[in-house]
């Protein structure tokens, strides 16, 4: 199959001659450098990333307990999906957290 592919000009002439000491044509030396490169690719193992932790210092505010979970329900009954959030005593979580901050 035949294509157009730019490269810059620095490339092609140093392909050139990388083709000529090696006394293969240049489509040759293309498609045998496309060959290893995709290859490659493939064996190369998929490194996992690390999760980088971000700490702050702060805590819990005075009087908010979560030990006693008798007070920590759902809404929405059992926790299946991301619409139902953990409720103390009525309100949020987020909402308690903030509002022992105050």
């Amino acid at each position: 199959m035949k294509t157009t592919i730019e490269l810059p000009d620095d490339l092609l002439i140093a392909a050139k001659r990388r083709a000529a000491e090696l006394k293969v044509p240049l489509r040759r030396l293309i498609e045998e450098g496309l060959r290893a490169r995709l290859a490659a690719s493939v064996r190369r193992p998929v490194r996992s990333r690390r999760i980088r932790w971000i700490t702050v210092d702060g805590g819990l505010p005075p009087g908010l307990d979560l030990a006693p979970t008798d007070c920590i329900s759902w809404s929405g009954g059992k926790p299946r999906g991301s619409a139902r959030r953990p409720v103390v005593r009525g309100k949020s979580v987020s909402d308690a957290v903030l509002e022992g901050r105050r």
